[in-house]
């Protein structure tokens, strides 16, 4: 197990310095001069210049890179040309919402994938499976952010149960509470589960239906054992390596699609300061959020790998 852990370390290392220098390249190649945007496009160049030195955009890309990486290794992220305090405490701020949000996506996208999923294949070519996997087709083919504008129209225009937009906060000092940090955060999270649903429930009936062809699942029926007790106690969990591995990509799909969903339910969160920095050309913001996300994203996968081992020893065994 050791050695397993080490070589997929190992690969999360590289990928993390490979994505850092993809990230700080893209960043660097784009056109348009950040001290000029905060200046105005009236600002003398001198006083322009005089900007860029203090921000440091005066100084070679290979030393800036080193500047960054270094900061985040002890977690000094720099300060924002925009808002002119620490990045850190912009991105801890705004993850306090980001990231309920994406665990409570994924938790809806989970409980309707699975269930849907078993279910359509207990009713393999039935008329429950056609109208799942019917469902699951119209899904898929749904962009979540025109699903997002649909369900602010029907619960929050036409019903009024919901709010349409913002967020009140976690605590009463915020002015909000708990209760109605989850109500506000509700309708944006089923809208950013209902596409992942679709695809992780034919990810997990496909699944199902391959282990159900299985001998032991056969010798386990032919003793007596309950079709729903073969499903949830022995098929589900040899179906679990492509579904955990679906799951794993899905979540960092919802840390990413919060970009979009954030903005149309108006949520300050990372989503949203992404967006706001682009338009600032606050760079350092953007760069470290991209960051933040792509080590998400592989930091998942790794958990994934972890997983595999786990459910299935056979994984670690024909790794090593």
């Amino acid at each position: 197990m050791g050695l397993f852990f080490l070589k997929r370390f190992a690969t999360l290392a590289a990928t993390l310095i490979g994505a850092s220098i993809v990230v700080f390249l893209v960043l660097e190649i784009l056109p348009g001069n950040a001290a000029q945007i905060l200046m105005g496009p009236d600002a003398a160049p001198e006083a322009v210049a005089a900007l860029a030195t203090k921000l440091g955009l005066d100084q070679p890309a290979s030393v800036r890179y080193w500047h960054w990486i270094s900061g985040l290794l002890v977690g000094d992220m720099g300060d924002s040309y925009a808002y002119s305090t620490p990045v850190v405490d912009l991105v801890l701020e705004r993850l306090a919402l980001t990231i309920p949000l994406a665990l409570m996506a994924m938790v809806i996208t989970t409980v309707l994938a699975l269930a849907a999923g078993v279910y359509a294949a207990a009713r393999h070519n039935k008329l429950g499976d056609v109208g799942v996997m019917a469902l699951a087709q119209i899904g898929i083919a749904i962009p979540n952010f025109w699903f997002a504008i649909l369900l602010i129209l029907l619960f929050s225009v036409k019903l009024q149960w919901f709010s349409a937009g913002g967020f009140p906060g976690w605590t009463e000092d915020a002015g909000g509470s708990p209760l109605e940090a989850l109500k506000a955060l509700l309708l944006p999270a089923i809208a950013l589960a209902v596409v992942q649903a679709a695809i992780l429930a034919r990810i997990t009936r496909s699944a199902v239906l391959e282990v159900l062809r299985e001998d032991f699942v056969r010798t386990a029926r032919a003793k007596g054992l309950s079709q729903r007790a073969a499903l949830w106690g022995h098929v589900l969990r040899n179906a679990m390596i492509p579904v955990v591995t679906v799951m794993g990509l899905q979540f960092a799909n919802l840390l990413a699609g919060t970009i979009v969903v954030e903005n149309v339910f108006y949520l300050p969160g990372l989503g949203r300061l992404i967006f706001q920095s682009i338009s600032n050309r606050d760079l350092i913001v953007v760069r470290n959020c991209v960051m933040l996300l792509a080590a998400m994203v592989v930091i998942v996968n790794f958990v994934v790998d972890i997983l595999y081992a786990v459910i299935d020893p056979r994984v670690k065994a024909s790794d090593i």
